[in-house]
């Protein structure tokens, strides 16, 4: 056991947790009994509150790889420990999947302490090998990566997720450099993702499921899960997101309900200590899997199992939604297929971005809460929720807020990637992005964005240290782009993710995870008594200037008290300020 606190008096045994609502299920015929040679671990365990270490897991994949021609195990990655990172992947197809078949792939572990993906494919694929659930495999492919994130995974102890029900030993939630994987859908700095975007293209899922376990608020639902576009509201895959609500999600919730499950939609709640006050979709980011998917036109469903029902719980809802994934893919994956190929076909001429929280609900939606009380903490010195653990009897109406853009931002015709930043070109190709390299060098008519007063951020996150530019203004130039260098249409399916990563002004571009710091970096400086003179110069000479250097001074009493303000103004007027400071190195073509 590691981390483990020294004061073995104190109540680190969860008993803090609120009650959880009893249940019992349909879906726990699904369990086998211990004596079953292909009893999982989980299965295994009497609570069904374990979850094997990632030596045991793959042992028992391997025993299951060897003793079914349908499951072949793939290493798709090396973890920064050296750990191999794999798929399981079922199929009858052989090597080579048959193309006219869907592919569901299922990634459990980007955060490992929310591990019941595992668990739950351990299951199912057990079950498809060995009782009876092959039929699944005739008309659809399965890939499960069943820990994406290992060396977060091998983190493991009883106090990683103090807001979560089991299982009892759990994974820490950020990797062995202390990168959370969920915010790297975009930059693609860790191996792990950039092993996950080529695992992606390499098998082009027809649906995408990314399984997690939410804290916050505490709700009837056991599973909750969404995607962007739901419920009609905007998407960049608009065709997707409809084959999602009219043909998912009914089929999905009629499945788990009739398994003794409680599905919902994927809500965050505005204020933990009010739930009343209402919820929110979490956001749209396109760092997170929901996001990016529907920018890169992938069905990507974002599962958020809920921390305060038990493992054993979770994992049954879990399992019952990536079967009922495969049937419906199975049954109607051609309407997904070509919602998909509706999406990859669209070009809009503007790209909303930059969302935040909507300042007016968009609608009311009905909620099954829990009841709760509040009561009086000396610890925080004020008054705290308690959840009693009890369903309330009538649904709740709260206001839903959604998302919305607050920057738009117009699609160019491409644009270009100097040779030089090799690194940005190369996490362009991860993506897939589609790219024309230049073997000579190559002069170009291009727009190029010069920075108005861009704000550095005063604290890193996630291993970047932020950048933000609100305003920026256009300069028309010819510009000779060394050998190496790429030219990027915009008119390709990842057009719009290819806008969002390099236009400076976008919260998900490498500008903005600050990835291109050299453009704040001012080269050559001139001394005074070389610039008082020109200046007086300047003046004498250019009647405008003269003017609008008295306008400055009448409007702004700092900088006339400043002689070096008043010298750096003077200065920037001259041919020997740096012509590239704040300029943007990636050219537009417009």
């Amino acid at each position: 056991m590691t981390d483990a606190p020294s004061s073995a008096a104190a109540p680190w045994d969860q008993d803090f947790l609120p009650p959880a609502p009893p249940w019992q299920g349909a879906s726990q015929a699904l369990l086998r009994d211990v004596t079953d040679p292909w009893v999982t671990a989980f299965e295994a365990d009497p609570e069904h509150d374990f979850s094997p270490d990632y030596a045991d897991t793959r042992t028992w994949f391997d025993r299951l790889e060897a003793a079914s021609p349908w499951i072949r195990i793939e290493v798709f990655g090396t973890s920064p420990e050296g750990r191999p990172i794999y798929a399981v992947i079922a199929s009858k197809d052989g090597a080579t999947f048959d193309p006219a078949k869907p592919v569901l792939l299922a990634q459990a572990g980007i955060h490992p302490g929310e591990i019941d993906g595992k668990d739950a494919g351990m299951m199912l694929l057990r079950d498809i090998c060995f009782y009876g659930k092959d039929g699944l495999l005739d008309r659809a492919n399965l890939i499960l990566a069943p820990i994406l994130s290992v060396d977060g995974h091998e983190r493991a102890s009883r106090y990683s997720r103090p807001n979560q029900r089991g299982p009892r030993i759990q994974g820490w939630r950020n990797t062995a450099t202390n990168q959370n994987l969920n915010r790297d859908y975009m930059k693609l700095d860790q191996p792990e993702m950039q092993a996950a975007r080529g695992l992606l293209n390499r098998y082009r899922p027809d649906l995408y499921v990314d399984i997690h376990v939410t804290d916050g608020l505490d709700y009837q639902y056991d599973l909750t899960y969404g995607y962007n576009g739901e419920a009609r509201s905007w998407s960049r895959s608009p065709a997707i997101a409809v084959w999602l609500d009219d043909v998912l999600k009914p089929a999905m919730n009629a499945a788990l309900e009739a398994e003794g499950h409680i599905p919902g939609e994927l809500v965050f709640g505005l204020d933990d200590n009010d739930p009343r006050k209402g919820l929110s979709d979490g956001g749209l980011g396109e760092r997170f899997s929901n996001g990016w998917g529907a920018a890169a036109h992938v069905p990507t469903i974002l599962i958020e199992n809920h921390s305060l029902k038990p493992h054993a719980q979770r994992v049954l809802a879990t399992y019952v939604f990536l079967e009922t994934s495969l049937r419906l893919l199975a049954g109607q994956g051609a309407g997904l297929r070509a919602a998909i190929t509706a999406d990859r076909a669209l070009r809009p001429a503007q790209i909303p971005a930059n969302f935040m929280p909507g300042k007016a609900p968009a609608r009311m939606r009905s909620f099954k809460g829990i009841a709760y009380e509040t009561y009086e903490s000396v610890a925080s010195g004020r008054r705290e929720i308690r959840w009693l653990g009890e369903a309330d009897p009538e649904p709740w109406s709260l206001p839903h807020f959604l998302s919305e853009p607050t920057l738009t931002l117009a699609r160019p015709k491409g644009y270009w990637v100097p040779g030089y930043r090799k690194d940005l070109i190369e996490r362009l190709g991860l993506h897939g992005v589609e790219m024309e390299a230049v073997a000579a060098s190559t002069t170009v008519s291009v727009e190029m964005l010069r920075l108005g007063k861009p704000e550095i951020a005063s604290q890193a996150a996630e291993g970047h240290v932020a950048i933000t530019v609100k305003a920026v203004t256009t300069e028309r130039r010819d510009w000779t782009f060394s050998p190496g260098s790429v030219r990027i249409s915009t008119d390709q399916p990842l057009g719009d993710l290819v806008v969002l990563l390099l236009e400076p002004q976008s919260s998900e571009s490498f500008f903005a995870w600050g990835m291109i710091p050299e453009v704040l970096t001012r080269v050559e400086y001139i001394e005074a008594y070389a610039i008082a003179p020109l200046a007086d110069a300047m003046l004498a000479g250019d009647p405008q200037l003269k003017a609008e250097f008295e306008a400055k001074l009448a409007a702004d009493p700092k900088f006339a008290g400043s002689p070096g303000a008043r010298l750096a103004w003077f200065y920037k007027r001259t041919p020997f300020y740096d012509d590239r400071y704040l300029l943007y190195p990636i050219g537009r073509e417009v």
